[in-house]
């Protein structure tokens, strides 16, 4: 097994589980964007916190891993009303970023590369009524490689 040292993303992190292991789905944004809002209505529909608004990036044997910074794990922070302790796991695989912002309406496949390693990448605006919807499905659209599935 090789670790590599990795870094601390300003970004929140959660987990799907359909079957098999959780697969993370990392967060991006600028502050205020609403990573924190789509990340609590995704608790609300099933999935679970790895970390809010700092993640600890690392890479493993080829794959990209997040968790907590310690002080932060089990907390998410509901703007305008307080910090709340939630159930969280301890760690997920990251195989999917989420950009908050105004996605655009058939965008080509992206990635995001982070420590040397290719994700795929979409565009959520997470004030969208459809935005959960479109979370869940991307989670399952794309397999293992990063690849879609048809």
């Amino acid at each position: 097994m090789t670790v590599h040292e990795g870094v601390i993303a300003h970004a929140g992190l959660i987990a799907a589980r359909a079957s098999g292991p959780w697969r993370g789905v990392l967060i991006e944004g600028p502050p205020g964007a609403g990573k924190s809002d789509l990340a609590l209505r995704a608790l609300d529909a099933g999935f679970r916190l790895v970390a809010d608004d700092r993640v600890a990036l690392w890479t493993c044997d080829g794959r990209l891993f997040g968790a907590p910074p310690p002080a932060l794990a089990g907390l998410i922070e509901a703007r305008g009303l307080d910090i709340l302790r939630v159930s969280a796991l301890p760690l997920a695989e990251v195989v999917l970023v989420v950009r908050c912002g105004l996605p655009e309406r058939l965008p080509p496949p992206r990635f995001r590369e982070i420590l040397g390693l290719a994700l795929p990448m979409i565009e959520l605006d997470p004030r969208d009524a459809s935005a959960l919807a479109k979370l869940a499905r991307a989670v399952s659209y794309f397999d293992r490689a990063g690849n879609r599935r048809i």
